[in-house]
């Protein structure tokens, strides 16, 4: 965990446009035409999921959580995971996904999916999702795209086409 005088919290309302700036800064404007913002085009956030970590008051990480299904599994997407560069590397990232992996599993969610690094979020008990099982939109590499069951046994009869969740 980072030395650094870091406060984890919800994301609030208010913090959308430094969380966007901080997500432009990270990952460009090709970041549209993915999978994942694919996945959470048009639907809003769980917001009851999504944290910002500060540094005083500098915002300096944020991570958002938003409903999907899987097939007919109602499921979470994580992401974006974003750290601003200069303070990686000092544990704000795994803080930020406790922070929504503790929220998701009280609120009695049961399956979060992601396109990531796998040696990153295999420390936090992610595991890639079995070949084939979960089309997502647009081209994705499948070693990328990974899982992780909140209560056991729940990536089991999971599978079939991601999509946005209205519910």
């Amino acid at each position: 965990m980072t030395s650094l005088p870091l406060t984890i919290l919800h994301e609030q309302p208010d913090d959308g446009p430094a969380v966007e700036r901080l997500q432009e800064r990270a990952f460009g404007p090709g970041r549209y035409a993915r999978s994942a913002y694919r996945l959470r085009e048009g639907v809003d956030p769980a917001r009851e999921l999504c944290f910002t970590a500060r540094v005083g008051t500098f915002l300096v990480g944020s991570n958002r959580m938003t409903r999907i299904v899987i097939g007919s599994q109602e499921a979470l997407l994580l992401g974006p995971l974003v750290v601003d560069p200069a303070f990686w590397s000092r544990g704000i990232g795994e803080a930020l996904l406790k922070a929504s992996l503790d929220a998701a599993v009280a609120a009695g969610h049961r399956l979060v999916l992601l396109v990531g690094d796998e040696p990153y979020y295999a420390r936090v008990g992610f595991r890639r999702v079995p070949a084939g099982m979960v089309t997502l939109p647009g081209p994705v590499d499948p070693d990328r795209v990974l899982w992780r069951s909140l209560v056991d046994g729940a990536d089991l009869g999971a599978g079939g086409k991601a999509r946005r969740s209205w519910g």
